[in-house]
């Protein structure tokens, strides 16, 4: 492999990487992990984001580059619309939660080690709500949805990159492929580093773990809207 193509793939990782630190894809992606109580399930949510990204870029990709399809400025700009829309309605549902599930605290005696005296713990449930999880599969299904729509608002701006440097589809589908596992990567480590502050909000600070939850989805729904204005402007 030429050492420019080395170059060019390596370029293509690193910029994967910096796309996850987007400032829309870390508001859609925090509104998912501003309700998680897991590291794990959290960090999750990132791969299934990155994964979405990824499988819209592979398919416009291969379309543009093998069948010499074009992505006007127009239809991208429709398509980042959406996703403004998009951002709208996670802040949205996340309110809606928070209302629906009508938060409220408890305290609780609990012992940790035999023969030491109980203590009270103060915990955050919601009314009527059991404790369940769905599967893995399901669970990841709206992050890998959402991440395939920010994946098709962005196929625009990657084209003209990949098709500026890059002559050769094979070579072309290959940066791709690696923009993605970049995307995939750097949406990861958002995701884990989100969840550090937040898991630790969750345990020490019960009262005020819902006013986070809030203040991310009021951002989601206010980006979204300024994204929005802005798009609407550019396209009139």
């Amino acid at each position: 492999m030429e050492s420019s193509l080395v170059a060019i793939l390596s370029l293509g990782f690193l910029l994967g990487l910096k796309h996850a630190t987007d400032a829309d894809h870390v508001v859609a992606v925090t509104t998912f992990v501003s309700r998680e109580g897991s590291l794990l399930r959290s960090c999750w949510i990132g791969v299934c984001w990155g994964i979405g990204h990824t499988l819209s870029l592979a398919l416009a990709g291969s379309l543009v580059i093998l069948l010499k399809i074009n992505v006007s400025n127009r239809l991208s700009g429709w398509l980042e619309l959406g996703v403004a829309v998009m951002l709208v309605a996670l802040g949205a549902r996340v309110l809606f939660h928070l209302w629906k599930e009508r938060l409220h605290l408890h305290r609780h005696p609990h012992t940790h080690v035999a023969g030491k005296a109980p203590h009270v713990h103060w915990h955050l449930h919601a009314s009527g709500r059991l404790d369940e999880h769905a599967g893995w599969l399901h669970f990841g299904l709206r992050p890998l949805v959402v991440g395939m729509v920010h994946g098709a608002a962005g196929t625009g701006a990657l084209m003209l990159l990949v098709l500026s440097t890059i002559s050769s589809p094979p070579q072309a589908l290959l940066y791709i492929a690696i923009f993605g596992i970049g995307s995939v990567a750097g949406m990861l480590i958002v995701s884990f580093l989100l969840a550090i502050p937040l898991q630790w909000a969750a345990r020490n600070v019960s009262s005020g773990y819902r006013t986070i939850q809030a203040a991310a989805g009021a951002f989601s729904c206010a980006f979204g809207v300024y994204l929005g204005i802005d798009l609407l402007q550019k396209l009139s």
